[in-house]
C-alpha cells in the first residue's frame, strides 16, 4: 500500500472502522528502531503508516500522558476517561462492543431493560440491508451517546478548572505521538498488517454488494 497517496480523511475513515480490540503492540517492537526519513514524501507516508498500526499503542500513551497530569485531581481524571470515551465512542467496533457487552451485563439483571437497549433492526429487502446500518449505542443513536458523554466531561473540565493543564498535557501527547510515528521505522510486520486490513477491506466490500 502507498501510503503517499492516502489522504487524512481517508486515514480517519479507516481508524474509525477499524477493529481497535486488539491488543497494543510489544514495547520491543513499539521502541525498536528509529531512523530519520529522507524526504517529505517518505515521511508523510512513514508517519500514517505507524499511526494505523500502533494506534493503541498512540491512544494508551495519550491517556497515560493526560492520567499523570491529573494524578492529585480526581475530577479532571474522569473528564479524561469521559473524553477518551467520547471519542472511542466514533470507531464503530469499539461502539458495538461496548454496546454488546453493557446489554449483556444488564441482561443478567434486568431482561426487560436489555431488550430495549437492542438496536433497531434494519430493513431486508430481496436479501440485502436497505440501508446502511447506523450504530447504536445502548439503544440509542450513537451521535446521541457521544453528544451526552461530551457534555458530562465537558461540565467536569469546567469544574475542575483544570482547562489550561489538559491542553498542555494533550498537547505534549500529541507531540510525542507525532515524534514516534516520524521516526520509528516501519518494519515488515507492519507492512503485512497493512495488506490484511486491505483484503479485509475488499471482502467487507463484496460482502455488502
Amino acid at each position: 500500500m502507498d501510503w503517499g497517496n492516502v489522504t487524512a480523511e481517508d486515514l480517519i475513515d479507516a481508524l474509525r472502522e477499524v477493529d481497535w480490540s486488539s491488543p497494543p503492540r510489544p514495547l520491543s517492537e513499539f521502541f525498536s528502531r528509529f531512523t530519520v526519513p529522507r524526504s517529505y514524501a517518505k515521511w508523510n507516508s512513514r508517519l500514517k503508516c505507524n499511526l494505523y498500526y500502533y494506534r493503541t499503542n498512540y491512544f494508551i500513551l495519550i491517556v497515560l500522558i493526560l492520567g499523570l497530569g491529573f494524578l492529585r485531581r480526581p475530577v479532571a481524571i474522569l473528564a479524561a476517561i469521559l473524553t477518551a470515551l467520547s471519542i472511542a465512542f466514533l470507531n464503530d467496533s469499539f461502539a458495538g462492543t461496548f454496546s454488546e457487552k453493557v446489554t449483556r451485563t444488564v441482561r443478567q439483571f434486568s431482561p426487560h431493560l436489555a431488550a430495549k437497549m437492542r438496536p433497531p433492526l434494519t430493513p431486508v429487502i430481496r436479501g440485502r440491508p436497505s440501508a446502511k446500518r447506523a450504530i447504536h449505542i445502548c439503544g440509542w443513536p450513537r451521535w446521541v451517546f457521544v453528544f451526552i458523554v461530551s457534555s458530562v466531561s465537558f461540565i467536569l473540565w469546567y469544574l475542575s478548572c483544570d482547562l489550561l493543564t489538559v491542553l498542555w498535557a494533550l498537547a505534549i501527547a500529541l507531540l510525542a505521538t507525532i515524534l514516534h510515528a516520524s521516526f520509528r521505522t516501519p518494519n515488515l510486520k507492519a507492512r503485512l498488517n497493512t495488506f490484511r486490513e486491505e483484503f479485509r477491506a475488499v471482502w467487507r466490500n463484496y460482502s455488502e454488494l
